[in-house]
């Protein structure tokens, strides 16, 4: 799709009811994030996830997935080492079929992803802001603002493309610095809050149900004005096809 010029549309997907809805309205890949840990538990962050929910939700997705692409977050410290993360990838795709696994982080990950991908596990990246990281970074910031920290978030980008990872995650960075970094490499940059200039884009599906009581800024409430959940995702597929979303109230310059 990115070689086509072709935007990929994501959302993210829990369970095998939501996963049927998400295929038929045309969404390229479902995303069994963490974030489950707060739209469906309740937590305040996606720290409490543990690897076996992540497999149980993803097993879920799985057994209703037809055509679109399936990837499954790593949860908190379940790829601390390169060993651990071995064992949580198996898991993730043995007992959770899932595709692609993701994980957060920039040069402390890169030989992880290396090792992952040399026993053939198809690896996705997340920089940016990183939510496990959301202790240490002091709450949910847009991160890449300065000269400094937007070119270690470009310089690990190529280094984990160099190691194997097959696509990229950019969470909240400016939307200049994600459209640079998604001309400047080879595999798909999926964004969210980090503009249009992506190869596709990505929302929790919560968010853009308008379930969140206090959404992100860059989210968008798709069901308002809309008769059902398929519509609403099938406007949200619809305008990240056209590059429509995210539009100028939903990007950070």
């Amino acid at each position: 799709m990115k070689a086509r010029g072709e935007r990929i549309a994501c959302l993210t997907c829990y369970d095998a009811s939501f996963a049927r809805l998400l295929e038929a309205a045309g969404v390229d890949v479902l995303l069994v994030g963490d974030s489950l840990g707060m739209v469906l538990q309740g937590h305040a962050t996606t720290l409490p996830v543990t690897l076996k929910q992540m497999a149980y939700h993803c097993a879920c997705v799985a057994r209703a997935r037809q055509r679109a692409l399936i990837v499954a977050d790593l949860p908190f410290l379940s790829y601390a080492t390169p060993e651990r993360a071995l064992d949580a990838a198996a898991r993730l795709m043995q007992e959770g079929g899932a595709q692609v696994v993701k994980l957060e982080g920039g040069a402390p990950v890169v030989e992880t992803a290396r090792l992952l991908a040399a026993q053939g596990v198809a690896v996705c990246a997340h920089l940016g802001l990183l939510p496990q990281s959301v202790n240490r970074l002091g709450g949910y910031r847009y991160q890449g603002r300065d000269p400094a920290s937007a070119e270690t978030i470009r310089r690990d980008a190529l280094a984990l493309q160099e190691a194997g990872a097959v696509l990229l995650v950019l969470e909240c960075v400016p939307a200049e610095l994600a459209r640079q970094i998604s001309q400047s490499l080879s595999i798909p940059v999926i964004g969210i809050g980090a503009g249009n200039g992506c190869d596709g884009q990505v929302l929790v599906l919560h968010d853009m149900l308008g379930l969140n009581p206090r959404p992100p800024g860059f989210s968008k409430d798709f069901l308002a004005g809309r008769p059902g959940l398929e519509a609403a995702v099938r406007a949200y597929v619809e305008e990240v096809r056209s590059g429509a979303f995210p539009g100028p109230d939903q990007t950070s310059y």
